[in-house]
């Protein structure tokens, strides 16, 4: 791929505009040209290149009716401040591994593939990572990119449309059969990867829908999940009945942070769940003195790292931003932290991450298999086993969703059709027999 058939992602062209030290009528002027060179290459289905904006700059030159009004200035500046501002990201900040992480800007882009039509994936990742999205979304959006991708292959996504996408939902719905969340992740997935990554305006898309599956969760009765920790031991056991006790969903209790823990109010404050959405939650009162020795453990971690100038934890974008070396405070640090430390893949930074997931659900599979436990056993099973004995023990079902932080009643009334009682606790009538 030629210099000039490079495509360039330049979203911040606006902010970049005002700051010049222009006079309106200039900016204004520079303005309608830029939207009108945009415009152009949505109609080409093309990403803004070089290549393009000398054929755009000709042809509005060559109309009498722009006579001395060319684009070439407005474009030209584009394309040396989009320069410019990619210059910028490459450069590391001196104070890259103080500790939080870099500025999306900064963020290592993959490597442009060298085949034809694969500068998507770059244009993607762009979008998401100058939306600070989490790392997690960039996966997934890059998974369902690539799904996409090849469903109409050979054809390239800047080529694709509304009919490709009302396909492709389709098809995950007819032949994969996939599930009503899979098929809403899917769509949300490539109406962002159209629309914000490759800036292709979709119309109205009709695609069938998954049909509507309820499941009724696994629970494990009071006396399994003895059994279940029984089997574990230390930090491994502490997380378990922690996410029992409290019935947090897995990545609430790897991201705990030790200001998240309220030992002398007995509360859990969980930031940033699912939705984005924040919520207290009831801490056990039997796991106060295991917790509070698990904080003095990670005083001596924490010591030991910053001796060893350790870069600090990862925090949210704008805390970062706003605080530089927050994440080298104690109130920060993960409560479950990693033994080892590992690098950051966005920033190459290496630091102190919290425990991976896989590791704490292996152990759980184990802990369940040892336990002669005859159910498929996952973290998320003690999830639902918190909830359902709380319903079981009399707790107001209102209670119980805000504790679990489901948006709908409608969600938490699941768990009334795993009750050790259901109902009203009638009694079965073989047992009157």
């Amino acid at each position: 791929m030629s210099d000039e058939r490079a495509p360039v992602t330049f979203r911040e062209w606006k902010e970049a505009l005002a700051a010049e030290p222009w006079a309106a009528d200039l900016k204004a002027q520079t303005a309608r040209d830029i939207i009108g060179f945009l415009r152009h290459c949505k109609v080409l289905h093309s990403p803004a290149c070089i290549a393009v904006a000398k054929g755009y700059i000709a042809e509005a030159e060559g109309q009498a009716r722009n006579a001395g009004a060319s684009p070439r200035a407005a474009l030209r500046w584009f394309f040396v401040a989009a320069k410019k501002v990619a210059a910028e990201a490459e450069r590391p900040r001196p104070n890259a591994g103080a500790g939080t992480r870099a500025p999306t800007r900064e963020m290592r882009l993959p490597p442009m593939a060298p085949a034809e039509g694969a500068d998507w994936r770059n244009a993607l990742v762009t979008a998401v990572r100058t939306r600070h999205l989490l790392a997690r979304t960039e996966g997934t959006y890059r998974q369902w990119a690539e799904r996409f991708a090849r469903f109409i292959a050979p054809a390239s996504p800047y080529r694709a449309t509304e009919r490709e996408v009302q396909a492709f939902l389709t098809d995950l719905a007819v032949r994969q059969q996939v599930a009503p969340s899979t098929q809403k992740q899917a769509l949300n997935a490539l109406v962002f990867i159209m629309q914000e990554a490759l800036h292709r305006q979709l119309g109205e898309i009709k695609f069938t829908y998954a049909r509507e599956r309820r499941r009724v969760p696994t629970v494990l009765s009071r006396e399994e999940c003895a059994r279940l920790f029984a089997q574990l031991e230390g930090t491994t056991r502490l997380m378990a009945e922690l996410m029992y006790g409290g019935g947090l969903r897995l990545m609430e209790l790897l991201r705990l942070r030790v200001k998240d823990l309220d030992l002398a109010r007995r509360q859990i404050a969980l930031r940033a769940g699912k939705g984005d959405k924040d919520r207290a939650t009831v801490l056990p009162e039997r796991l106060v003195p295991a917790l509070q020795a698990q904080v003095e453990r990670l005083r001596v971690l924490h010591q030991a790292d910053r001796a060893a100038g350790l870069p600090g934890v990862w925090l949210p974008e704008s805390l970062a931003r706003k605080y530089q070396r927050a994440g080298e405070r104690w109130e920060w640090q993960w409560l479950f932290p990693s033994r080892e430390t590992s690098v950051d893949p966005q920033t190459g930074v290496r630091r102190r991450h919290h425990t991976v997931d896989s590791t704490f659900q292996n152990a759980i599979r184990r802990a369940a298999a040892a336990a002669k436990i005859d159910k498929r056993v996952t973290p998320h099973v003690l999830r639902h086993s918190f909830a359902t004995h709380l319903l079981e023990s009399g707790a107001d079902i209102r209670t119980v969703q805000e504790l679990l932080g489901h948006e709908s009643v409608e969600t938490t009334q699941i768990y009334t059709h795993v009750m050790r009682r259901p109902g009203l606790g009638v009694r079965s009538p073989l047992d009157e027999a």
